[in-house]
C-alpha cells in the first residue's frame, strides 16, 4: 500500500501528524496503539512491517479475553514516525481529534511476517508497556471480510490471558503520562517523541521564555497531589566516570543531602533518612520560601563554600555541633541539582536534561536569593571532568544519564566517582590516649554485613583536633558497654586497651585502600555524620553496577567467623573478583542466600565444575572428576565414559554446595537428566548465542521466535540470562526420550527456525557462518552436554550470575549480565520467576517429532 493514501489525505501545513518517508528495515519492529478520539474513538493497532506502520483501527480496543474476537478494520498504512505522534489534529483535517499514545514497545511475528500478512493469518508476541504475550491477526473471508478490509485481533491463550480484566481501564500515555482531556488541553498540544532522548545538533530544545515553565508540557509530567514524603535517588560507586555524550557531570558536594518541600511559603528541609531538619538550616529555609515556585521538591546538598569554589564538609558540622556560630562558617548554600514535583505535576517521569531545565528557570524567574545555587553540569567529556575535580581538591563527580527518570532508590542511572576513598563507618569501640592526647587514642570503626553482623574495618587514629577528641570522647562514653559488638573483634594485642561501645555513631573516614584481610589503609576521620543511620552502613566497593548488599571480606584465618552454612572455610579473604573486592567467604555466602533457589537444579545430577581455586583473575580448570578426597557432604554418581566408568559429584544441601566454594568452584554446571536414570534427560536446552555485529534488539527478537515456536508445538519453556553474551531457553520435560532422540529433535527445532529466519538464526558451530547471526545451539541436549545452573555465579568479569527470568523481563535494554553477584538483593527481592518449574508436566511427544519430520 505504502505512503501514497496517507499523504493524499492529509495536509501536512496544516496537521501536526509527520509526513514520513519508507525507511529501510532495521531489526527492531516498531509496535503501537494509539488512542484516537475522532469522530468515534478507538484504538489504532500499528505495526512495523516493510518500513512502514501497517494499521489497524480497533473500535472496541483490544482484550486479554482469548474468548473475545475484536474486529480490526484495517486502514491506511503510516510512517514509521507515527508511531511516536501524541497530540490534537485539527478538528477540519482527516481524522480530526485527540491522539494517545497508549502503548508501544515491539512485536515479533511467528515466521516471515510479510509472507504471513499476504496470506491474512499473522500470528506474533507483542512486548508492550501494557500489551504482552501472542497475538493473531486473521483476514475475515465472505460477506464479513469487507473487501478484505474486516480482520479480528485475538489475544492467544498463555500467562498473559486473563479473562475479566478490562486493559482499557489503564488508560494513560505511556509517553507522557497524560489522560485524554490534559492532551486536548494541553498548551503545545502535541508532543514532539523525544522523551528519553537528548537534544543535540539540529534538535531544539523548547526555546527559553521570560514566563516560568508550565510544568503542563514536559514530557512524562504528570497531574498529581504533592506527596508529604519522598526518597532521594542514590549513586552507584564506579571507579571510572562513564563516557559518552548520554551522561552529565556534576561536582561531588560535601554536604548534606537535603530534599526541600514547599507548599505556598510553608518549607521543610527533609535529611537523606527523613529527619526534618528544617531548624538546623533556618536561613535555607527563609530563602527557600522566598521562591516564586507555590508548590514543589527540590533535591540538592547543603554546603558551606571556601573561597576557592570548594565545600568544607568540617566547617558545617561545626555549626551543626554548635562549636561555631552559623555567621562565621563562611558562605552556606544550598545546591540544587533535581526537582521531583512542580506546580501540580510530578516530574519523576520526565527525562532529566528538562527537569535540570526546569530547576535552572525556576531559580532565574523565581527570585532565588544568593543563598539558592543551581547545581550545574558539563555534558560528556566523564574522565576530564572527573580529572579536573581531584586536581581541585574535590570529593568526586557523580555522573547521570540525561535521559533517565528519578527513582527513588540507588540506580546504576546515577553514578558516582570518588578522588579518594570516603565513606561511613559504624564506631563500635575505642582505644585509650597516648601521651598528652586527651579523649581516645583511636577508634575502632566497622560496616554491616548481610546477616547483619557487625565487621570490623580497622582504627582511625588521625584527623581530628582537641575540640572533636573531646565532643566524640563525650558521645563514647554515654555508649560504653562490656561486650564487642564485632562480629569479628581483634584479638590479642589489637584487643588491649580497648573500650567497647553500642554501635550507634557513625562516622566519615577517607583512607588510602582496603588491604587484603579487609582492613582500611591509612584512614582518617572526618567527621561525625548524624544523617545515616547505622545499620544502612555497608562497604562501598566500585564496580559497575556496584553491589548493593554490602557483601565485603572477612579476615583471613580459622575460627567461628569463617564458617558458612556448617563449613569451615580455609583463606576465607582470598581474593574471587579482585574488580569489587569480592573473597571465598563473599561468595560463600552469596550460596547460601540463594541455596533453596540453585540446590533443586543441583541436585542428584552429575556435576561439571569450573575451579578457579586462586580467583577469577588466575588460572581456572574446567573439571569433572575431583582428584581430591571427595568431601562427604557431596554425592559421587558412576558415569559409563568411553572407556571406563567416571565418579561425578552431585550436591545434596547447603553443605554440599559450600563443601565446592571452599575448593574454589565459581561455576556449576549439571547434566540434563538425574543420576538414577541418567539415559533419560528431564529437560530440553536451547542456548542463543549473538555473533559479532548483531544488536541486543536481534537476539531478543530470536528468543522470542523460539518460544513461539516452542510454544506452538505445546511446550512451556523458561528464560535464563545466562550471566554471559547470551541467553538459554529451557523447557522441562518427563523423562522418555534417549539423549539421542532428544538431540535429534532439539536439532530439528534449530533447523526449522533457520530456515524460517535465515537471515537472523544459525544452527552450525562454524565460527564463520555465525556473523552477523544468532548462533541457536541445539547441542546442550547430548549425552555429556551441561549447562550453567540457574543462580550460577560465572567466572568472569564483574561477579555475574546465571539468573532465571520472566518472560516479561526480557528487553534490549537489559543485558544478559546484568545481574551480579552485588546486586543479589534484586536478584532475590523478584518473586522467583521459575517456581513453576518443577510442577511442569510435559512430554515431547510422537505428535511433535512427526510435526519436525521425525
Amino acid at each position: 500500500m505504502g505512503l501514497r493514501e496517507y499523504k493524499k489525505k492529509r495536509d501536512f501545513s496544516r496537521t501536526p501528524e509527520p509526513p514520513g518517508e519508507i525507511r529501510p528495515e532495521a531489526g527492531r519492529r516498531m509496535y503501537v496503539i494509539q488512542k484516537h478520539e475522532a469522530s468515534h474513538l478507538h484504538y489504532d493497532l500499528r505495526l512495523e512491517m516493510e518500513g512502514i506502520l501497517k494499521s489497524w483501527a480497533v473500535p472496541k480496543g483490544p482484550s486479554l479475553d482469548p474468548g473475545e474476537k475484536r474486529l480490526a478494520v484495517h486502514v491506511e498504512d503510516h510512517p514509521v514516525e507515527y508511531g511516536s505522534f501524541e497530540g490534537v489534529i485539527p478538528e477540519e483535517e482527516y481524522g480530526g481529534g485527540t491522539v494517545m499514545l497508549w502503548d508501544r514497545g515491539e512485536w515479533f511475528p511467528d515466521g516471515d511476517a510479510s509472507a504471513k500478512y499476504r496470506k491474512g493469518h499473522l500470528t506474533f508476541r507483542l512486548n508492550g508497556e501494557k500489551l504482552k504475550g501472542s497475538w493473531t491477526l486473521a483476514r475475515m473471508g465472505g460477506k464479513a471480510g469487507g473487501e478484505g478490509k474486516n480482520w479480528l485481533l485475538i489475544k492467544r491463550s498463555d500467562e498473559e490471558a486473563k479473562s475479566g480484566k478490562d486493559i482499557l481501564k489503564d488508560d494513560l500515555s505511556v509517553a507522557t503520562g497524560r489522560t485524554m482531556d490534559e492532551i486536548r488541553t494541553s498548551r503545545d498540544r502535541v508532543w514532539s517523541g523525544t522523551e528519553g532522548e537528548v537534544a543535540g545538533p539540529g534538535q531544539s530544545e523548547p526555546p527559553a521564555t521570560k514566563d516560568p515553565p508550565d510544568a503542563a508540557t514536559l514530557p512524562g509530567a504528570r497531574r498529581s497531589e504533592m506527596p508529604s514524603e519522598t526518597k532521594p535517588q542514590l549513586a552507584m560507586l564506579v571507579k571510572e566516570p562513564p563516557q559518552g555524550e548520554r551522561w552529565i557531570h556534576e561536582i561531588k558536594y560535601d554536604g548534606y543531602r537535603i530534599l526541600c518541600f514547599k507548599r505556598g511559603k510553608e518549607v521543610r528541609l527533609v535529611s537523606r533518612n527523613g529527619k526534618d531538619w528544617t531548624s538546623r538550616f533556618g536561613s535555607i529555609a527563609r530563602d527557600a520560601s522566598s521562591l516564586r515556585m507555590k508548590n514543589g521538591i527540590l533535591d540538592g546538598e547543603v554546603v558551606v563554600l571556601r573561597p576557592d569554589g570548594t565545600t568544607d564538609f568540617q566547617a558545617l558540622q561545626n555549626a551543626f555541633e554548635g562549636l561555631l556560630p552559623w555567621g562565621k562558617i563562611g558562605k552556606i548554600g544550598y545546591y540544587i541539582f533535581d526537582i521531583l514535583y512542580y506546580e501540580g505535576y510530578d516530574l519523576t517521569r520526565t527525562p532529566l536534561f528538562r527537569r535540570k531545565k526546569v530547576v535552572k528557570e525556576v531559580l532565574e524567574k523565581g527570585g532565588a536569593p544568593p543563598s539558592m545555587l543551581y547545581g550545574d553540569h558539563i555534558e560528556g567529556r566523564g574522565r576530564t571532568v572527573y580529572d579536573h575535580a581531584c586536581r581541585l581538591g574535590m570529593e568526586g563527580i557523580v555522573s547521570k544519564r540525561q535521559d533517565s527518570r528519578y527513582e527513588q532508590r540507588r540506580s546504576a542511572n546515577w553514578l558516582k566517582t570518588k578522588c579518594v576513598q570516603r565513606q561511613e563507618f559504624v564506631i563500635g569501640g575505642y582505644s585509650e590516649p597516648g601521651g598528652s592526647r586527651v579523649g581516645f587514642g583511636a577508634l575502632l570503626v566497622g560496616f554491616y554485613n548481610d546477616s547483619g553482623e557487625l565487621i570490623y574495618a580497622g582504627r582511625v587514629g588521625t584527623g581530628f583536633n582537641e575540640a572533636s577528641l573531646r565532643r566524640t570522647m563525650k558521645a563514647l562514653e554515654a555508649l560504653e558497654q562490656d561486650k564487642s559488638p564485632f562480629q569479628n573483634p581483634p584479638k590479642g594485642r589489637d584487643a588491649r586497651g580497648v573500650h567497647w561501645v553500642s554501635p550507634e555513631l557513625v562516622s566519615e573516614v577517607e583512607f588510602i585502600e582496603w588491604t587484603q584481610e579487609g582492613i582500611l589503609r591509612h584512614p582518617s576521620f572526618k567527621g561525625l555524620r548524624k544523617d545515616k543511620r547505622p545499620r544502612e552502613i555497608r562497604r562501598e566497593i566500585s564496580a559497575l553496577p556496584p553491589p548493593d548488599d554490602g557483601s565485603a571480606p572477612r579476615p583471613s584465618g580459622h575460627g567461628k567467623g569463617n564458617t558458612v552454612g556448617g563449613i569451615s572455610l580455609t583463606n576465607p579473604g582470598r581474593i574471587f573478583y579482585p574488580e569489587q573486592g569480592l573473597t571465598k567467604i563473599s561468595i560463600a555466602q552469596y550460596y547460601e542466600r540463594v541455596a533453596d533457589l540453585i540446590i533443586p537444579h543441583l541436585e542428584n545430577r552429575p556435576l561439571s565444575l569450573v575451579r578457579c581455586p586462586q580467583g577469577r583473575q588466575r588460572k581456572c580448570f574446567y573439571q569433572k572428576h575431583l582428584t581430591e578426597q571427595t568431601p562427604s557432604v557431596l554425592r559421587q554418581i558412576p558415569v559409563r565414559e568411553k572407556e571406563d566408568v567416571g565418579m561425578y559429584v552431585a550436591v545434596k544441601d547447603l553443605k554440599g554446595l559450600i563443601s565446592l566454594v571452599q575448593l574454589g568452584v565459581l561455576e556449576f554446571h549439571p547434566w540434563g537428566s538425574r543420576g538414577d536414570r541418567l539415559e533419560q534427560p528431564d529437560r530440553l536446552i536451547f542456548d542463543l548465542d549473538p555473533g559479532e555485529s548483531i544488536t541486543p534488539h536481534q537476539l531478543v527478537q530470536a528468543v522470542h521466535l523460539l518460544r513461539s515456536f516452542l510454544e506452538g508445538l505445546g511446550l512451556v519453556c523458561f528464560l535464563k540470562a545466562t550471566g554471559g553474551k547470551g541467553y538459554h531457553v529451557v523447557a522441562p520435560i518427563t523423562r522418555g526420550p534417549s539423549w539421542d532422540e532428544l538431540k535429534e529433535f532439539a536439532k530439528r527445532v534449530a533447523q526449522q527456525l533457520v530456515r524460517m529466519e535465515p537471515g537472523l538464526l544459525v544452527s552450525v558451530m562454524t565460527k564463520s557462518k555465525r556473523k552477523g547471526k544468532v548462533f541457536l545451539d541445539y547441542l546442550r541436549n547430548g549425552r555429556g552436554s551441561t549447562a550453567v545452573a540457574p543462580y550460577s555465579t560465572r567466572a568472569r568479569l564483574m561477579a555475574p550470575v546465571a539468573a532465571p527470568l520472566s518472560w516479561e523481563e526480557l528487553s534490549p535494554e537489559s543485558a544478559p549480565d546484568r545481574f551480579k553477584v552485588g546486586n543479589g538483593p534484586d536478584l532475590l527481592s523478584r518473586p522467583d520467576p521459575w517456581v513453576d518449574f518443577f510442577s511442569v508436566r510435559q512430554a515431547v511427544t510422537k505428535t511433535m517429532m512427526r510435526k519436525l519430520g521425525m
